[in-house]
């Protein structure tokens, strides 16, 4: 009798999240809500807040739990001010395009950066990280921007080598990408996503 009675309590259950709409789920909500940001308040992210991001990340799934990626999380504000003049002696015109230009970061006053092994491998992984890292902040309030431009720079512009040497990289690991992450200071709108690439097989 027991074994029943928890039967048609699991069914009910089922029938009552089937009857709710999906979107009223907290996880969905915060998904479709998260957005790329490119204006941040100046006030950096709190310790706690960040050391949660980076736990979200490092519990994302990866192959044989092999863990692929190295992670360094700027809380210098100073470093991110010293690389951003290298920046902008390299590029004035870029910097004059953008009236709101505070940092070469899309202007946010933290960093997570990614690296994975230099050999290559661990793409897919450190994906996965990213996404969980950008989920979790989105529930926090804070808002992210993933990078890759300003690795680029990074890595080709020998005057930003003591950015590199700060984050203490390990000789077999190379910085994949780069996650601004701060207090939000705009709201975009979402962008058109094109559901006609989605197929079900039924």
């Amino acid at each position: 009798m027991r074994n029943v009675m928890l039967c048609l309590m699991a069914m009910l259950g089922v029938l009552t999240l089937t009857a709710q709409s999906v979107y009223e789920n907290e996880v969905i909500n915060n998904i479709m809500a998260r957005r790329s940001v490119r204006q941040y308040f100046d006030q950096p992210v709190e310790h706690e807040k960040l050391v949660a991001v980076v736990r979200a990340g490092i519990n994302a799934p990866s192959g044989m739990n092999r863990q692929p990626w190295i992670i360094r999380v700027v809380e210098d504000q100073q470093l991110i001010n010293d690389v951003t003049e290298v920046f902008k002696r390299e590029n004035p015109e870029q910097v004059k395009r953008d009236p709101h230009f505070k940092n070469m970061f899309r202007n946010a006053p933290n960093l997570i950066c990614v690296c994975t092994p230099a050999k290559g491998g661990g793409e897919l992984d450190a994906g996965l990280l990213g996404e969980n890292m950008m989920l979790a902040a989105q529930s926090l309030g804070l808002g992210t921007c993933c990078l890759a431009g300003p690795v680029r720079f990074l890595l080709a512009n020998e005057q930003c080598k003591f950015f590199i040497d700060r984050l203490d990289i390990p000789e077999d690991y190379k910085l994949n990408y780069i996650i601004a992450i701060g207090y939000p200071d705009e709201q975009p709108d979402a962008k058109p996503r094109d559901e006609s690439k989605v197929k079900y097989i039924k």
